[in-house]
């Protein structure tokens, strides 16, 4: 409640203590253990998922997928996918349309393992296709191994579905 004094009037004053140097510390420690709790939290609720479950068992046997992927770049032209109407479109090389092709793809989603596709398709013709869900959106890798004439061949490519 303001005093009157003359023409100026006083104020009761309300003293603020001053924080000293030690208790700055302890609240600087404090937010910081405080922060490094809550990104640990945090990062331990984050799903990480494997490419797959035997990846080491697959990684010594890599030496495979190498000669695979030398055949596929010997052939006349390069494998060709494209999406059309909610489908992959494979189209093989010249030299391929007319053997018997027993293709294994495999559509990755980097970000989530729920939306991988893998599927085992065999014709002859040249062309396979593969149908696609419509939530499947984002990134992927087309991972595809194929067999034909005895041989096996591998081809990765990355794609974007919208």
């Amino acid at each position: 409640r303001p005093i009157l004094l003359g023409r100026k009037y006083i104020i009761n004053e309300v003293k603020i203590k001053k924080m000293n140097w030690g208790y700055k510390i302890i609240f600087v420690y404090i937010v910081f253990i405080s922060g490094i709790v809550f990104m640990v939290v945090k990062s331990s609720m984050q799903n990480i998922d494997l490419v797959t479950p035997n990846y080491y068992e697959q990684e010594l046997q890599y030496q495979t997928t190498i000669d695979a992927t030398l055949r596929a770049n010997q052939l006349s032209a390069k494998l060709q996918c494209s999406i059309v109407d909610n489908a992959m479109i494979i189209e093989f090389p010249a030299e391929m349309k007319n053997e018997f092709v027993k293709a294994d793809v495999w559509l990755y989603c980097i970000a989530n393992k729920t939306k991988d596709i893998r599927k085992t398709i065999e014709a002859t013709g040249g062309i396979l296709k593969l149908p696609l869900p419509t939530g499947n959106k984002g990134s992927h890798d087309v991972k595809i191994n194929w067999e034909a004439a005895g041989k096996t061949y591998y081809y990765e490519q990355k794609i974007f579905l919208q």
